[in-house]
Parts: structure tokens; sequence; C-alpha cells
């Protein structure tokens, strides 16, 4: 049995799994408070909620009941997924009419978890394998998007910007390979902050927004008002987390992969229906749609630490910087191009387990090959040109814009079909062979 790490390096674990998952769980109440005009009051509000909300959840994730959590060091977060109906909802009614949207789905997804637990049958190995090494691809278009600079920035490519990724990537490679002990473990975190002391070498780095954010923010329920119902909106946001349910479930199959065991059907629905409970708090609290976090398995694969106490200490880190928006501004000053260094190995980590996964498969069983091709062909595809839905309805086109979500569903399908026609080959032979 391995020695138990000590406090200070289960919390130093943690905060590499918060840094990992951060630029993720701000983006998204950036991107939506600016598209829908909030002042900057209401976006600290909003960033802080989420950051608050995000550590609960992922405290429920990992503590387990018998009811809720699947036990797993899964780290939840808000899903990208939402953004594009948030932000539609929140310009044709307003953030009350987002916030019923929210609490109805998420309780739609605490009630439907057993339901979807039957139909993990439709998930075997050339599936899950298909799936894991998917997240991993076509998250690659992000890290290096902000390799660049982040998408949309003013020094997009910059030479400095990727002069900053190359030292990030190289320096966690280094450490990785000649490092021991517990700081080969915090090789992200390493890179992470030799990246982050070259920016501010190279007047990079700004604590302005550090000196402006409060003390101390507590989560206030229904911050915007009370909450109002639409069909339409809570229609919108159901769809959006069953997509997010497949999404877990990749991750869940993921993180059993990376940590060495088998995740059982009750554990994926106990997952989905913590889930379920963080969607809704996330409504009351005027937050985010909660899903589990594909970023952070990537760092579980790294550091071979396979403990809950890690993602427990960074669930606590999140409710602490959710209360303390000074702490939280802090961890913002880290550049994207550091950060796009550093989720190259990450997301790379995803994609090779899931390869892993494959390598257990015969791809000359008949359809094998085709599941794997087509699936992960529609899904890196979907990832790296999203524009070629853009003239679909706004709503199909933000989901088929998924690579996770278009190359799941392929991979879904095509085993389906193949697996009738491997039936039917088979009883035809059957019926051969007596007569």
């Amino acid at each position: 049995m391995s020695k138990p790490l000590a406090p200070t390096k289960v919390a130093a674990l943690g905060l590499q799994h918060v840094l990992a998952m951060y630029a993720g769980a701000v983006v998204v109440p950036l991107i939506v408070g600016g598209a829908l005009g909030l002042t900057p009051a209401q976006m600290a509000y909003l960033i802080a909620a989420d950051l608050f909300t995000c550590g609960l959840a992922t405290l429920l994730q990992v503590l387990g009941t018998r009811w809720f959590g699947s036990r797993l060091p899964v780290v939840l977060g808000c899903t990208f997924t939402a953004v594009g109906p948030m932000i539609i909802i929140g310009s044709q009614y307003n953030m009350a009419t987002v916030y019923g949207a929210i609490i109805i789905s998420g309780l739609f997804v605490l009630l439907a978890a057993p339901l979807y637990g039957k139909l993990l049958r439709f998930f075997p190995t050339v599936v899950t394998g298909s799936v894991v090494t998917i997240i991993g691809l076509s998250l690659i278009p992000v890290a290096m998007n902000n390799v660049a600079g982040g998408q949309g920035a003013p020094d997009f490519g910059a030479p400095r910007n990727l002069l900053l990724g190359l030292l990030t990537l190289v320096v966690i490679l280094l450490v990785s390979r000649f490092a021991k002990g517990f700081l080969r473990t915090v090789s992200v975190l390493v890179g992470l902050a030799v990246g982050t002391g070259a920016a501010y070498a190279m007047g990079m780095v700004s604590f302005a927004g550090v000196a402006e954010a409060s003390w101390l923010s507590v989560p206030q329920p229904f911050y915007f008002g009370t909450p109002q119902i639409s069909l339409v909106a809570i229609g919108t946001m159901i769809l959006v987390n069953i997509v997010s349910m497949v999404e877990s479930t990749g991750v869940y199959l993921a993180v059993g992969k990376a940590t060495d065991q088998k995740v059982e059907q009750r554990q994926i629905v106990n997952g989905l229906r913590s889930e379920g409970a963080a969607i809704m708090l996330g409504g009351i609290l005027n937050a985010f749609p909660y899903t589990a976090f594909s970023q952070n398995v990537g760092l579980l694969t790294l550091t071979k630490v396979k403990t809950r106490n890690v993602i427990f200490a960074a669930g606590g880190i999140m409710v602490l910087l959710g209360l303390l928006p000074k702490l939280a501004a802090l961890t913002t000053v880290v550049p994207n191009a550091v950060l796009g260094g550093a989720m190259i190995v990450m997301f790379g980590s995803v994609a090779a387990a899931g390869m892993s996964i494959l390598s257990e498969i015969d791809l000359r069983k008949e359809g094998n090959l085709m599941i794997v091709a087509c699936s992960l062909a529609v899904g890196v595809g979907s990832a790296t040109v999203p524009a070629m839905f853009g003239k679909l309805p706004p709503e199909l086109s933000m989901l088929l814009q998924s690579g996770i979500v278009t190359g799941s569903l392929t991979a879904i399908i095509l085993n389906i079909l193949m697996s009738r026609r491997r039936e039917s080959t088979t009883a035809y032979q059957e019926a051969g062979e007596a007569t």
C-alpha cells in the first residue's frame, strides 16, 4: 500500500487540478455575461457564484452517498454546451427565465439518471474508446487557440505567445522526465508557474484585477430575480443536459481507465444524479449547468495520483475562491498562452487514454474499424470545422458544433447498426450449419 500524501502535497495537487480547469470555469461566465450585457458587479458575482458551486458540486461527486456521487476523482465544471442556449434564452427573455430553465432541467437529469443507466449497454469498449479519444482530440484545437493567445485576442499568434506556450510545454516535459517524487506529480503546476513568471518578465501579467476584486462574496439565491418558466427555454436546456450526460459518461469511463478501475453502472447513475442536483443548485445560486470536466482526466493520467483526497481538496479550494474573489482573481493572471502549453499535454493524455482503450479491441472484427474510423472523423471534423453547421437552425447548429456530441452519437448509432448486422450474420451462419 502506498504511503498517504501529506496535507500540503494534497493541497498542491488539488490546486493543480483547479488551475487545469479554471480557464474553462471562468470563460463561460465571461462569455455569457458579456453577451447579455451584465454590469461589472454582476459579472463578478457570476464568476464567484460559479466557482463556489463548482466546488460544492465536485465535493458531492467525490464524497458520494447511497444515491448521489460516483465516488470517482471527477471535477465538475460548467458545460460549454450551455453557453449558446443561455445567451439565446437570456436575449429573448431574461436571466430569470434562464435560471428557471436550468433548475427544471437539473431536476430532469436527476430523475432520468436511472433510465439513462439502463442504456449503458450501448457503450461497449469500441464505443467508450472512441468517445474518450474524441474527447481528447476535439479539445486539442482549444489548446492550440490558447497557445496563440486565445481566440479573438488582439495579439493572436504573436511570437511571444507561441514562445510562452512552448516554454510551458517544455518545462512540463522536463519535470515529468527528470524530476522524482512529488515534484514530478506537480509538473503541470511547475510549468504554469515558470510560464507565468516568464510572462511577467515580458510585461504580459497584470495584477490590476486582483487589486479591484473584493475580499468576500457570499452567493445569494435568486440574485437575478425569482425564476420564471418558459417551456421552450426548459426544452432547450433539457436537450443541452442530455448531451452533457453523454459527455459525462465518457469522462467517467476515461477516469476509470486513468485510475485502473472498472466503472460500474451504479457509479455512473449516482454521478449523473449528483450532476442533476448540482445543476439545480447552479440555477438557485444563479450559476451554470454542470458536467464532468475532461480537462482533469489528463492530469490523473500524468500524475498517477488516484486518490479522491486530491479532488476533495480541489473542491474545497474552489469553494474558497468563490467566497474570496480576490484570491480567485489571483488565479486569472496566468496568460492564455501558458494555459495552452499545459493543455497540450493534458488533452493529449486524454486522447492517448482513449487509444489505449481501443487497443483492447480487435479492429479486424466486422464493424469495429468502421465505428472507430467514422466516429473519430466526424467528431474531430465537427470540432475543427464548426462553421460547416453555420446555416442550420441556431439550436441544432450549437449542438452539432460539439465534436464530442457528433462523434459520440456516430459511435453509438454505428455500434447499434453493426451489432444487428453481426447478429443477423451469426443467425444466418447457424441456420446454414443446421441444414
